[in-house]
């Protein structure tokens, strides 16, 4: 049987490319999406197209109720989850903390860290040996500005992931022995449409210079670590924080 896997915010950028490197691999993909139906409809013919299996589910991963309707939708139609790629984020205008609004302090947080968290908490549930599951893997996206914080952009952004990081090693721990593998992947400067809606659609390339490697990240290269933690050659691997930022 293929893996079954959810990716949320599998419409656009970083969960696209990982909806069409894991249906290459062989994975039964689900993605969720919150507004945008033609870019989720465009990737699911892509994926089918080529031969793979393919759904997408309108999903707000902040909300238990349509986490639930995600996951559920998934089981029917595709078979017993094996997988979660817990990609859904925001950002919000680069501005210092000072300056954000608490409306989209509490916004993003909801999405960031309670999406992941009602995500895994899910994955847990229907993937769990303990509790009638066949085990299988969880891959978080974190970021690389933890390691530097976002001063003067998004210092609520980095403190966002870096509860992601924590996540992913004390969950990967707490479910070890129920055959579910827990990682993350930290990208860094990735050149996606994410900083368009940020307010500076070539802040990826501006950044260039201050990345060893001289480029922003495609976000396909994120998509390669992302597959190679959901696979079997990563069987060892868990409670890891995969950082792909070039170079930071």
């Amino acid at each position: 049987m293929s893996p079954v896997t959810i990716v949320t915010g599998g419409s656009r950028g970083i969960g696209a490319a990982a909806v069409r490197r894991l249906a290459a691999d062989g994975h039964a993909v689900c993605l969720s999406f919150r507004e945008n139906v033609e870019a989720a409809e465009k990737i699911v013919r892509e994926v089918v197209d080529a031969g793979g299996r393919c759904i997408a589910v309108r999903a707000d991963v902040s909300r238990e109720d349509d986490t639930e309707v995600l996951f559920r939708t998934a089981r029917e139609e595709l078979g017993q989850i094996t997988g979660l790629v817990a990609n859904a984020g925001v950002t919000s205008p680069m501005a210092p903390l000072a300056d954000q609004p608490v409306s989209q302090l509490r916004y993003l947080v909801e999405v960031n860290v309670l999406g992941a968290l009602l995500s895994a908490r899910r994955a847990i549930q229907s993937m769990s040996t303990a509790r009638g599951g066949n085990g299988g893997s969880i891959v978080l996206i974190s970021s690389s500005s933890t390691i530097h914080g976002g001063p003067g952009e998004y210092v609520h952004y980095s403190a966002s992931k870096g509860a992601v990081d924590v996540m992913t090693v004390g969950l990967a721990k707490e479910v070890a022995k129920e055959g579910i593998r827990v990682n993350a992947v930290a990208p860094g400067m990735v050149d996606t449409e994410i900083h368009a809606l940020s307010g500076d659609p070539e802040r990826a390339w501006k950044a260039a210079g201050r990345i060893p490697l001289g480029r922003p990240g495609d976000p396909a290269e994120i998509a390669d670590a992302i597959a190679w933690l959901m696979s079997d050659q990563a069987s060892y691997t868990s409670g890891a924080i995969l950082r792909v930022a070039g170079g930071i």
